[in-house]
């Protein structure tokens, strides 16, 4: 929706179009995404047409927004009036209030072709999902002043719904075929997905159950998407075997189903080896097809029968951001000794006036997708592995800022600030010690678990870790706690021993995603160890 824009026609209010671009990630060029539809004579559209981009919690989308006044049915931009531009990026939108943004429109002097007065197709340095509505606003007014502000556009986020769901059920089996000679058979169910082509994909295998004929099965989960892509009405094939140790396993027979009749409740079905019918009563039978060619008087090969089935929506990350849920992110840096000594360039730490160095790139590429998704950009951030002065004490935890009562810092430019300040202050020293900081961290997403809250600690190191035993016993301590940790390694020294499987078996999606209000954010700490 866009407010207040700017006039440009003389006997009418402006028509206004608006544009939408994404920006490549390796050349940076900007391409058009889609168009809206025009709305005729009004400075205060409303547009209907909606954008739907794949959205990346881990990349930084660049978005950009053109607007303007068509003055006739001709597709090229250059015909018309462009009314004013605005930036943004994919994470901005969603992570503001309610994943709703509003951003002033503006004609930037560096972007706009001096002959025709119409964007250039040039990089620039602003900033999916379903872009579920644009609006513009601003004041009457003529002329396209580089710089001057040209009213407001506000873009709004909404996460696609479809298919978030989660199924859970159980099945058992009743005088299924006999395949072992000196046993019972040791039956499993494999699942298939049919797909558009006619073929199968599978998408779940249960466990086998040993010397029986009447196996009941454990519960499993399994997304709908998994199951059916969403059409509930798609076939679902699925087959019984019995288990054997080489490999080779015997088939007993096949079903087919779909997710809706599932959905109705407790179901029968009929094994064939080959071929499935389903009865109005819902009853299925497990059917071979050899057998029922070979035999006139062949029945089935047993029967399967849905205990339970339950369905239930999986809160996503979105779920929790829209929901009011908090980022809370934390940086701890390396001063070790091992960096270098600051002063020389070959350390990782020297501050060179033309670019930045691996530690301040590593920090800024994941501040700046994080950054967004907390309201005050207040960020804590932590040093370890240094002397500080005036006596040259070791510390493992100390606050970039000085602060020892509040380590925040405004901002991911308060970071580096404060970065580069404790640079010229402490000794780089040792050990490379990570437990205090995961401590410090779990500290606070323990004081607030009531999912308004998750805490997201990135360390960035150079080298092994000294205190290995500690840092995964941290780990395991606050694998409950609502927060997830970031390894970044810089350098060249080798992260084999990274305590990544410490906690890799803890390992679960960031906190969730979705529209609805989540109580609680799943216990889960992941995190990934990488080299800049």
């Amino acid at each position: 929706m866009k407010r207040n824009l700017l006039d440009k026609d003389m006997f009418s209010k402006s028509d206004p179009l608006c544009v939408m671009y994404t920006q490549g990630m390796e050349n940076k060029q900007w391409r058009e995404f889609g168009r809206t539809e025009v709305i005729d004579n009004t400075l205060n559209p409303d547009f209907v047409r909606k954008f739907i981009v794949d959205y990346f919690f881990e990349e930084k989308q660049n978005l950009r927004f053109d607007l303007y006044d068509v003055d006739s049915k001709s597709p090229d931009l250059s015909k018309h009036d462009f009314l004013g531009q605005a930036f943004c990026t994919l994470g901005e939108i969603v992570g503001s209030s309610g994943s709703r943004l509003e951003k002033p429109l503006t004609i930037g002097a560096f972007s706009l072709n001096s002959r025709t007065g119409k964007p250039m197709p040039a990089v620039s340095n602003g900033s999916g999902l379903w872009m579920e509505s644009l609006r513009t606003t601003g004041p009457e007014a003529s002329g396209g002043v580089p710089g001057k502000k040209c009213g407001t556009i506000i873009l709004a986020a909404e996460e696609l719904s479809n298919c978030r769901d989660v199924a859970t059920m159980q099945f058992c089996a009743n005088k299924l075929d006999k395949k072992d000679f000196f046993g019972k058979s040791d039956p499993f169910l494999v699942f298939y997905r049919s797909n558009e082509d006619g073929t199968f994909t599978i998408c779940h295998k249960t466990e086998v159950m040993k010397n029986t004929l009447n196996p009941v099965w454990q519960t499993f989960s399994i997304p709908v998407r998994a199951l059916c892509n969403g059409d509930y009405d798609r076939t679902i094939k699925v087959e019984v075997y019995d288990w054997d140790r080489d490999g080779s396993h015997d088939f007993i027979g096949e079903f087919t189903t779909s997710y809706r009749e599932l959905a109705r409740g407790q179901s029968q079905f009929n094994i064939y080896e080959g071929g499935v019918s389903v009865h109005p009563a819902g009853q299925g039978q497990v059917i071979n097809p050899k057998k029922k060619m070979k035999k006139k008087k062949y029945v089935n090969s047993g029967t399967v029968t849905l205990l339970s089935f339950a369905v239930e929506s999986e809160c996503t990350f979105l779920d929790y951001i829209k929901g009011g849920t908090q980022i809370n992110f934390t940086v701890a840096i390396d001063f070790t000794a091992s960096n270098g000594n600051p002063s020389q360039s070959t350390s990782l730490h020297y501050m060179s006036p033309y670019q930045l160095n691996a530690y301040a790139l590593a920090l800024t590429a994941v501040g700046e997708i994080i950054q967004h998704y907390d309201s005050d950009k207040m960020f804590p951030a932590l040093g370890f592995g240094a002397k500080l002065p005036p006596d040259g004490r070791v510390s493992h935890e100390f606050p970039l800022n000085g602060n020892q009562e509040n380590p925040s810092c405004c901002g991911i430019d308060g970071i580096l600030d404060a970065y580069h300040r404790s640079l010229r202050t402490v000794q780089l020293y040792g050990p490379t010690n990570f437990a205090p900081v995961v401590t410090h961290v779990a500290r606070s997403a323990a004081a607030v678990q009531d999912g308004s809250q998750y805490s997201v600690l990135l360390i960035i190191t150079d080298g092994v870790i000294s205190d290995m035993a500690q840092t995964k016993e941290a780990i395991v301590n606050a694998a409950k706690l609502p927060m997830s940790i970031i390894i970044i390694g810089v350098g060249q020294a080798e992260f084999d021993e990274s305590p990544a499987p410490a906690w890799a078996c803890r390992a679960a999606s960031a906190p969730g995603t979705g529209g609805q209000v989540c109580p609680n954010l799943p216990p889960c700490s992941h995190g990934g160890a990488g080299r800049r």
